[in-house]
């Protein structure tokens, strides 16, 4: 990878060659993260909006040159990114923005945002030649990695809270994941799962442990940009939980913005829950993240369910550095946030997702944003990957279905009512 200039620790600031580490600086234990470096020049060389002008590849992929693997090197099946980005003029005029658009990653392959760090899981682990893959999971990542092991039958093991939502346990029994449902929090499966981790020689995916999972994540960056015409947004919101997915869309867009494809850094907004707001309460705080201890979180969205966020490094710098902002909010306006949604544009969130549009609602009554602004909004999950909250998201805002018997006298009795 001679793009690929060194693998830097976003603690101490040493780096360190790729073929020489595969996960964190020794010097911090597991928590030093490291961030991959890049040679734009060369990369420049290699890859331009022109070039993916003309490009008929539809995935991730497309931007080979500016991730961290061989040209040549081989990748999974499934079509894993390029999700839509649409306009929502009627939704942005309700919420008296002029310009408003919905980025719709429900739409990957195992229907969460996941698939674009479990991709490039699947691609370090055969360049390594692991025998297994395994990852800790609140079950999107999990899901993730286990479609895509399926795609090309690489054996993985997955620890996932025995709470999770029963669609995405679903998910792993159905690709042929070997499961462990750990008694405990998500934060009880990742020790266990680093623990394992070392002790078989697993390749681990872990989020905010394995450098690469956040260039996977960064494509997201890349398509808002392509897709906007290489016209950066003036905002995105995006749900925090372990803070992996908005480090990774800061490295997409300070990519662009070193390669000069864009002209200014969107400020990056992320959202939370106020059951689990360890970003929000360090951010408010000016806490140390690296020393803050874990909270106790309990929240709907069990996607962004973290107490103590293992990319917090990388996701504290991405909105300090954008002159971004950290809100949170709570578990009803995340539910009413899902009906709301789908209603505003037809995009259908799971409650992780809604939360970044909850959040839009939050910034605007707060005054955080102009009418003017461009803002995207990143929905990370699919609303079936949690029908239960779904349910309880349209009971809360009083739609029930109507019961009634196979005639139309009845029929007629329901709708002469209707006002």
């Amino acid at each position: 990878m001679e793009h690929v200039l060194n693998l830097k620790c976003v603690i101490c600031g040493k780096e360190y060659n790729p073929a020489e580490i595969d996960y964190v600086c020794p010097d911090h234990g597991d928590e030093g993260i490291l961030d991959v470096q890049y040679d734009y020049d060369l990369v420049e060389r290699r890859l331009s909006p022109g070039d993916l002008f003309h490009s008929t590849n539809y995935t991730i992929w497309r931007y080979k040159p500016l991730l961290p693997v061989e040209p040549e090197t081989p990748v999974p099946p499934l079509a894993v990114g390029w999700t839509p980005l649409y306009k929502t003029r009627r939704l942005a005029a309700e919420l008296g923005l002029k310009n408003l658009w919905v980025k719709d990653d429900g739409q990957l392959p195992t229907a969460s945002f996941k698939d674009r760090a479990s991709a490039m899981a699947v691609v370090k682990a055969q360049e390594k030649r692991a025998k297994i893959i395994t990852t800790a999971s609140t079950g999107n990542a999990a899901a993730a990695l286990s479609g895509l092991c399926a795609s090309v039958k690489q054996s993985n093991v997955i620890f996932v809270p025995e709470t999770a939502p029963q669609a995405k346990i679903a998910q792993l029994l159905v690709f042929g994941s070997t499961v462990m449902l750990v008694k405990g929090t998500y934060d009880d499966a990742f020790e266990l799962c680093l623990q394992a981790a070392k002790e078989y020689g697993w390749y681990n995916r872990n989020t905010g442990y394995n450098p690469y999972m956040s260039e996977g994540k960064k494509t997201a960056s890349y398509e808002i940009c392509e897709q906007l015409g290489w016209k950066a947004p003036d905002r995105i919101f995006v749900s925090v939980g372990d803070g992996c997915i908005i480090g990774g869309l800061y490295k997409g867009l300070k990519d662009l913005l070193a390669l000069g494809w864009i002209d200014h850094l969107p400020k990056l907004m992320g959202i939370q829950a106020e059951g689990s707001n360890f970003m929000v309460q360090a951010w408010e705080n000016n806490e140390d993240v690296l020393t803050k201890p874990p909270i106790n979180a309990q929240t709907v969205a069990d996607s962004i369910s973290a107490g103590l966020p293992r990319d917090r490094m990388k996701a504290m710098a991405a909105v300090k550095e954008t002159s971004g902002a950290y809100l949170s909010v709570t578990d009803n306006e995340i539910l009413e946030a899902i009906p709301a949604l789908a209603r505003g544009c037809g995009v259908f969130a799971e409650p992780a997702g809604a939360t970044a549009f909850a959040g839009l609602i939050k910034a605007i009554n707060e005054g955080l944003v102009s009418p003017d602004e461009r803002l995207v909004v990143l929905n990370t999950g699919n609303g079936l990957k949690d029908i239960a909250s779904a349910m309880k998201a349209v009971d809360l805002v009083g739609t029930q279905p109507y019961c009634l018997a196979p005639n139309l006298n009845d029929l007629h009795h329901i709708v002469s009512e209707w006002p």
